[in-house]
């Protein structure tokens, strides 16, 4: 560990996102402190502060890099918790229109867990740095600055509890890490500073999660089945095991634009028939329930332009959702998170407080990526509010043409997967030989989705 350079950082917010931002701040900082309204300390289970996080997660190929890079070994102790990572293509059946795509390998991993676990686990690799420390059940009431309030120096929090009033947390560097429902923004207009502007697509979108006890392994050595949502077949769906190898899975069906998967247990399992990839529903229409179906809504996907301030104060940084939120069935966030971590060692390596403006144009360009490919996507539901160029229409009936050639060539799935994964760059998908294969196999007539039993053998 370098000398540190700073007294104290306060992180608001004990997430992944800020969990990340802790881990690197500890490298700089005589002392960082983790604020956050949940109880966080030997939690194993579903947080209040993490509604999404009863429902399927993934660390895709780019993310799964980088943590391991910064938590060396984080893949055994996934394993030691009884989740399998998996090539990201080789080991998943994808599902795209209702076609299973040709399996490729990859040599990219992907990590299909609960976000309790991965959660967890990080976190206790973080409670482990000595200048680490986290203020639990505490309510973070807004901000200290300077009089002419140019700077950041600190927070007022108040335990939630009401057994004392509130105080003032004292800090060089402030990072929020809150999510969707980050204050900055109204705590900017509060201090006379312009709020960020907003760029939103509007999916209105629902996860409904249920988990069962199967009497038969549907996955063999697959590690989940995803049935992709694509506008000619909006209804989706996530499959995979539970850690504990007794039979315990996950499914977590998605539905867009109201569409959104029931609750009650008779239209969830209709809902999960309706489905083009018959397997699912064979594999739990006789399956033993372990709980009743629960739903997270998802309104829109929303990026808030903080680079584009020509004004913010000092000692004041954000990162994770509270800068972008993704359309969660893209599996980007927990990625983006890991790689805005990066962005924030390299900045602090220069200075222990960095310039807002430079990191947020730094971030900003790593988000550009993510969000097109996403943004562009979603823009492809006909039903999705958004401005819809000559290039979006045109990448949105390419793509679709590239997934059903995937069908029948593994080096256009591999090269779907590469993007899908924030390795490659949306771009590479137009490199002129793919775009001679999608060409060649597009008009091919595929295969129906295979019986159980085979896709099982």
């Amino acid at each position: 560990m370098p000398d540190q350079l700073g007294n104290r950082a306060v992180v608001l917010g004990g997430s992944l996102a800020g969990l990340l931002a802790a881990d690197v701040l500890a490298d700089v900082y005589a002392e960082v402190l983790v604020v956050d309204r949940d109880e966080l300390a030997g939690v194993a289970g579903h947080r209040r502060g993490v509604p999404h996080g009863r429902h399927a997660h993934g660390l895709v190929a780019r993310g799964q890099q980088i943590l391991e890079k910064r938590f060396p070994g984080l893949m055994t102790d996934l394993e030691d918790a009884g989740v399998q990572p998996g090539d990201f293509s080789g080991d998943i059946r994808w599902y795209f229109n209702g076609m299973r795509l040709r399996p490729a390998q990859t040599g990219l991993l992907s990590v299909p867990c609960t976000r309790p676990v991965i959660e967890r686990l990080i976190r206790d690799r973080v409670e482990e740095l000595r200048n680490v420390r986290f203020l639990e059940q505490h309510d973070i009431v807004g901000l200290e600055t300077t009089p002419d309030a140019s700077r950041v120096t600190g927070v007022r929090v108040q335990p939630r509890d009401g057994s004392s009033g509130p105080e003032i947390l004292p800090a060089d560097l402030v990072v929020d890490t809150t999510g969707r429902g980050s204050r900055t923004p109204a705590w900017l207009e509060e201090l006379g500073y312009a709020r960020p502007a907003e760029d939103r697509v509007k999916v209105d979108l629902a996860y409904t999660t249920r988990h069962y006890r199967v009497p038969r392994d549907p996955f063999g050595s697959d590690i989940a089945i995803m049935a992709a949502a694509t506008p000619s077949h909006p209804r989706g769906a996530f499959y995979y095991r539970l850690p504990g190898g007794d039979g315990r899975v996950e499914l977590s069906l998605t539905g867009v634009l109201g569409d959104h998967p029931p609750t009650d247990p008779e239209g969830f399992l209709e809902f999960v028939r309706s489905l083009p990839v018959p397997e699912i529903y064979e594999s739990i229409r006789e399956a033993e329930p372990i709980d009743d179906p629960v739903m997270f809504r998802f309104p829109a996907s929303v990026r808030r332009r903080y680079e584009r301030l020509t004004r913010f104060p000092e000692g004041l940084l954000v990162m994770g959702d509270a800068v972008c939120s993704f359309n969660p069935v893209y599996a980007q966030g927990m990625a983006v998170a890991a790689i805005e971590s990066r962005v924030l060692a390299d900045q602090l390596s220069r200075s222990p407080v960095p310039p807002a403006r430079e990191f947020f144009q730094a971030i900003s360009r790593q988000i550009d990526s993510p969000w097109d490919f996403a943004a562009v996507a979603d823009l492809g539901y006909a039903g999705v509010e958004g401005r819809r160029t000559p290039r979006v229409r045109m990448i949105n009936s390419y793509v679709a043409r590239l997934q059903r050639a995937a069908v029948h060539d593994e080096s256009l799935t591999n090269a779907l997967m590469r993007v899908a994964g924030l390795v490659d760059e949306p771009t590479a998908l137009l490199r002129p030989g793919r775009v001679l294969r999608t060409l060649r196999h597009a008009g091919r007539r595929s295969p129906a989705p295979a019986p159980l039993a085979v896709a099982r053998d």
